[in-house]
């Protein structure tokens, strides 16, 4: 497919926003781990990048569209620009408590955008992708997802010898209040996922499947995606072992990424691939047994893990490809 000079308009300001931030970022992110400072700041802010450039794309390109819900979007760049102060803060004035900050930015700003979202019209919403549908099979992706991570799980504590943990967590209460806390977390947080699935999903999917087809374009997207995660797999996840939690970050992105797009072509809702993000970070403290995000942070990896990693996420997830979502339309 052929862009035009408007689509190639968007797609530079895409990747400056989506890319150029996050790796600019990356050199205070950077310089804060070398000090020893505290860097959680800068992936929740940097989960914002990728629907800012597609927002700021839409609000140059065109602003004339009477359908753009404007006012959505503009408060959506304003909670960013409020995360990537509170990520620069942390470096500058690092005794301040930017993390307790950037919680209360992320909940008013995604309490604010529901309200922004809600009130805009039906119309506006359908036109940008922000409207919900086909809720029976939206419903069905969001459990088919659930009870494929479970399985997953359930096979990385049986390969490591660990079962007995496993049914350790399930035993213990507070597994399960943080469960069922889930459903009213995802609706004060969600702004950092919409972040994320409405730059990669919404925006560069389709643009990757027209120009390379609907395997590959999603395939070359897992790449990318996995790209961008680059300073946070070697200043966030694991500092120690950069190199390979950036291959296993290509594992992850290429697979979840495969579901993540059977998801969204079947449902043509934003929102599908959204909750499936948010699941899949805040399950991994309640199957941890630790209940917190901090899991996420100075992981030991080796190279053994990955190969694990790659059959059993190859399998359960990349083996979407095969779906009827991502058959090749006859031409005549």
């Amino acid at each position: 497919m052929k862009l035009t000079e408007i689509k190639k308009k968007q797609l530079r300001i895409f990747i400056l926003v989506a890319y150029g931030i996050t790796f600019l970022m990356g050199l205070p992110m950077w310089y804060a781990f070398g000090k020893g400072l505290d860097v959680s700041v800068f992936p929740n802010a940097q989960m914002m990048y990728p629907a800012a450039g597609v927002v700021l794309a839409y609000l140059m390109t065109e602003k004339e569209d009477q359908q753009m819900p404007k006012r959505f979007f503009i408060t959506y760049l304003a909670v960013t620009a409020l995360l990537l102060i509170c990520a620069a803060g942390s470096v500058v004035l690092p005794d301040i408590g930017w993390m307790g900050i950037c919680n209360i930015v992320m909940i008013v700003g995604s309490i604010l955008l529901w309200v922004m979202l809600l009130t805009e019209k039906k119309e506006k919403r359908i036109a940008y992708g922000l409207k919900g549908q086909k809720k029976k099979a939206s419903l069905f992706c969001v459990l088919l997802f659930i009870g494929l991570y479970l399985l997953r799980t359930v096979l990385f504590y049986a390969v490591s010898g660990q079962i007995s943990v496993l049914g350790e967590i399930a035993a213990e209460p507070y597994t399960w209040i943080m469960t069922v806390s889930l459903f009213l977390n995802f609706f004060l947080v969600f702004v950092a996922f919409f972040g994320e699935e409405y730059g990669w999903r919404y925006y560069l999917q389709p643009l990757l499947q027209s120009c390379f087809g609907k395997r590959w374009g999603v395939i070359i997207l897992g790449i990318v995606w996995g790209i961008w995660h680059l300073p946070v797999n070697f200043f966030y996840y694991s500092p120690g072992t950069g190199l390979i939690s950036a291959a296993g970050q290509q594992i992850t992105c290429i697979t979840l990424g495969i579901f993540f797009a059977y998801a969204y072509m079947k449902t043509e809702n934003i929102w599908v691939p959204v909750i499936l993000h948010f699941l899949n970070n805040n399950l991994v403290p309640i199957i941890s047994g630790t209940y917190s995000a901090e899991v996420l942070q100075g992981q030991s990896m080796s190279w053994v893990q990955l190969i694990s990693a790659l059959v059993v996420n190859g399998v359960l997830f990349g083996g979407f490809l095969a779906a009827k979502e991502f058959r090749e339309e006859k031409r005549d």
